[in-house]
């Protein structure tokens, strides 16, 4: 059952790519706030912060949720985002945001929000058509820039059990699949029971992001993580850099490169992205 890096993407991001879950979502596997696919967008697989260079595509990331209630009542939600990546490791998303009907405020119209991602700068930029303005911040230190260190990889976890799942063509690509089962012991948050949390990961053995991620919590309910219309292609460089006209705002805050009142905590520029 169905309920989005990865990609985490992606990434994503900061969060860049539509609804987060409850508190607590993802925690089992080191879920980011890189959309579906936590830190994953960046490639090398989920929890990875080293850019893949050298294999360009772009996709469409399809996130879904559904939770159920204990009334019988049930919550879905879906978002999608247009990812795209170019051959220096640099990322783009576009996510549309359509307000909810209920809300009442005819000014909330749908809008399209960017993210353009640059590990060799060592940039984030989030960009807002509406006010012309890209909310600029700095990604953490990356392996594949200036000669850092890859980021140690997090202590095993006494209750967490890995499954190869091999090989197999997923969503149009050849991909290697992996199981992490959790198990929360009785009593360990308050639950009577044991809890059993299962996260099973697609990644593109040459792209090096998730292509499919999903996870059953029985907390928080079903997550279906689809990269789908991978094109292996160069995007257009355009896509990577703040466009001309708009004001560059420093400071852009914690994790999603900025916030309410950017703007007052740095200097404001115009132009296109150092690059």
């Amino acid at each position: 059952m169905k309920c989005s890096i990865a990609v985490c993407l992606v990434p994503i991001l900061a969060a860049v790519l539509p609804a987060q879950g409850p508190p607590g979502r993802g925690r089992e596997f080191g879920g980011g706030g890189f959309g579906g696919r936590g830190d994953g967008i960046l490639g090398a697989g989920p929890g990875s912060r080293t850019p893949v260079t050298g294999s360009p595509y772009s996709a469409v990331e399809t996130v879904q949720r559904q939770q159920s209630l204990a009334n019988g009542n049930q919550i879905s939600t879906k978002g999608q985002s247009t990812v795209y990546r170019d051959s220096q490791g640099r990322i783009r998303t576009e996510e549309t945001i359509t307000p909810p009907a209920s809300s009442g405020n005819s000014s909330n119209a749908a809008r399209t929000m960017v993210t353009i991602f640059d590990p060799v700068a060592g940039n984030r930029y989030v960009l807002d058509s509406s006010t012309m303005t890209a909310r600029q911040s700095r990604l953490p230190d990356f392996a594949g820039r200036a000669g850092d260190g890859a980021r140690p990889a997090p202590p095993a976890r006494p209750n967490v059990t890995t499954t190869s799942l091999g090989t197999a063509v997923i969503n149009g690509v050849s991909a290697t699949g992996t199981q992490l089962t959790e198990t929360i012991p009785a009593g360990a948050i308050g639950n009577a029971q044991a809890i059993q949390v299962v996260r099973i990961t697609w990644i593109s053995t040459e792209l090096k992001v998730p292509v499919e991620i999903k996870t059953t919590d029985p907390r928080f309910g079903n997550t279906d993580m689809e990269l789908t219309n991978v094109v292996q292609a160069e995007p257009s460089a355009s896509l990577f850099v703040v466009p001309a006209g708009y004001t560059i705002q420093q400071g852009g805050g914690r994790g999603s490169g900025g916030g309410p009142g950017a703007s007052s905590r740095g200097a404001a520029r115009r132009g296109p992205a150092p690059q």
